[in-house]
């Protein structure tokens, strides 16, 4: 199959209603505007217009910010590592994503919630102070990537 052959799906995809076409097309005449009044105009303004008073979007106060610049990150306890894992394994972004303990592409952050038994590598994003701790304590290394 050519990239020139792609089709969608039957029925995936259907043609624009064509408004003011003739009465043949369904939707001649008003074209689904109905008989005069405001909302038949070709000047109507939209839900957000209030007949020239200040907008509610424009007089309510606006409060805080939004950083653009955040890393978001996909935290994972000890205690799911001491669950999933085997005594001296390394542990990665890759391998938790096959063991499904994290199903996205953010980075990770290992939290301290929880009890760690085993000896594990651990390399990610970020760790708290109470993960590395732990890892630590329990004969493991933890390493930021």
């Amino acid at each position: 199959m050519l990239i020139h052959e792609l089709r969608p799906n039957a029925g995936a995809s259907k043609a624009k209603k064509r408004k003011g076409r003739g009465p043949g097309s369904g939707n001649g005449k008003t074209a689904g505007y109905g008989h005069k009044g405001q909302l038949a105009r070709s000047g109507h303004k939209g839900a957000y217009f209030e007949g020239g008073q200040m907008p509610l979007v424009r007089r309510i106060p606006k409060r805080g910010f939004t950083n653009i610049f955040r890393t978001e990150y996909t935290g994972v306890n000890v205690s799911d590592l001491d669950r999933k894992f085997e005594d001296g394994a390394v542990v990665t972004a890759e391998a938790l994503r096959e063991c499904g303990l994290v199903g996205d592409k953010k980075p990770v952050k290992i939290l301290g919630d929880g009890e760690l038994t085993k000896k594990l590598t651990v390399e990610a994003a970020k760790f708290t102070a109470s993960a590395k701790e732990k890892i630590e304590n329990a004969g493991g290394t933890a390493k930021e990537v």
